[in-house]
């Protein structure tokens, strides 16, 4: 679940905890090329005001002026379907790509308590199925897998939700503000560990969340799940393998360390001396990163993350590193 759809379903529960009225829209399917994917939301409060989104911009203006000219629904009994992009005209009148169409779900929110134990079990790192069923309204949440998807049978929509992708980096020099700044971009929550008060210096709050302790108990303190991925950035041993040793037997869906196929290989004997099984060091991603020639910090960032993207999104891998880490020198 990406930061968007969170705050959409804050804003909802601060509303209706005002007495707002509160239509939610969530994006059941696409056909053709669409703006915002299946699941998408966007709440209308009743005063105009508008968070999320489930286009880039002109279905939202037509959401707007249906409650402005009353064709919103007036209670919470039924959930009513929305389409857009039917015809060729509608397409171009609402920015759509050409053959794009978005059936949309419009729900009057009732009782908000749903919304705070969603994003309660969220906030717990748990994976949630919201089950809404549009003759009654009825919405029940229950436990979902990391690979449910969302579904719609023409009576109930149900749609999955979780905690926000997460990438904890261990170290705090310059290469990781700029993998820090980028991920953020691509809406992980960034985390990050450095015992070396040398390295703290300089960095902005918002770049990342700073996790106190050794390498290792960091891993454990952030309770690491399938939506974590872990990189070591520190290029000092004592560092790295200390969280490696960790990571490679959690949760994690990516764990990474800087290096050359060289130092990739010392690596490995090193964490295999320490006890650790061929299948854990199996997990280990280095050199880190796609080979598009990286050579400076901002080019290297942008290697790791689109490995760690690609294996997110479920991508095979076929492009292997050269002899050495994208900007490495042997090293």
């Amino acid at each position: 679940m990406d930061s968007v759809d969170l705050n959409v379903l804050r804003s909802v529960l601060e509303w209706r905890r005002a007495g707002q009225r509160v239509v939610l829209y969530s994006v059941v399917q696409t056909w053709g090329s669409a703006p915002r994917p299946p699941g998408a939301m966007l709440a209308l409060r009743e005063d105009g005001v508008v968070i999320g989104s489930v286009s880039g911009g002109c279905i939202e203006d037509d959401l707007i002026a249906r409650l402005q000219d009353g064709r919103l629904p007036v209670d919470g009994s039924s959930v009513q379907l929305v389409t857009y992009g039917v015809t060729r005209e509608e397409a171009a009148r609402f920015g759509l790509p050409c053959g794009g169409t978005l059936l949309l779900t419009e729900e009057l929110v009732g009782d908000p308590a749903w919304v705070a134990q969603l994003l309660a079990r969220c906030e717990a790192h748990e994976i949630v199925a919201r089950e809404l069923n549009l003759r009654t309204g009825e919405v029940l949440l229950s436990a979902a897998g990391k690979t449910d998807v969302l579904s719609f049978d023409g009576t109930t929509l149900r749609a999955i939700y979780g905690p926000r992708w997460r990438l904890l980096l261990i170290g705090a020099g310059q290469l990781s503000r700029y993998v820090a700044e980028m991920a953020r971009l691509l809406d992980f929550e960034v985390l990050v560990c450095d015992p070396r008060k040398e390295f703290v210096y300089g960095w902005e709050e918002e770049l990342g969340r700073f996790v106190p302790g050794m390498p290792d108990e960091a891993v454990l303190s952030i309770e690491t799940d399938e939506r974590t991925a872990i990189v070591a950035l520190t290029h000092d041993p004592r560092l790295d393998d200390m969280a490696l040793l960790t990571a490679l037997n959690s949760r994690a869906f990516y764990v990474g360390a800087l290096g050359s196929r060289i130092n990739t290989r010392k690596r490995r004997d090193n964490l295999a001396q320490l006890g650790l099984s061929e299948q854990a060091i199996a997990r280990l991603h280095g050199p880190v990163g796609l080979h598009i020639g990286s050579h400076t910090p901002a080019e290297i960032a942008l290697s790791l993350l689109a490995e760690i993207v690609a294996i997110k999104n479920g991508v095979e891998l076929q492009q292997k590193q050269p002899l050495l880490a994208a900007g490495e020198e042997g090293v």
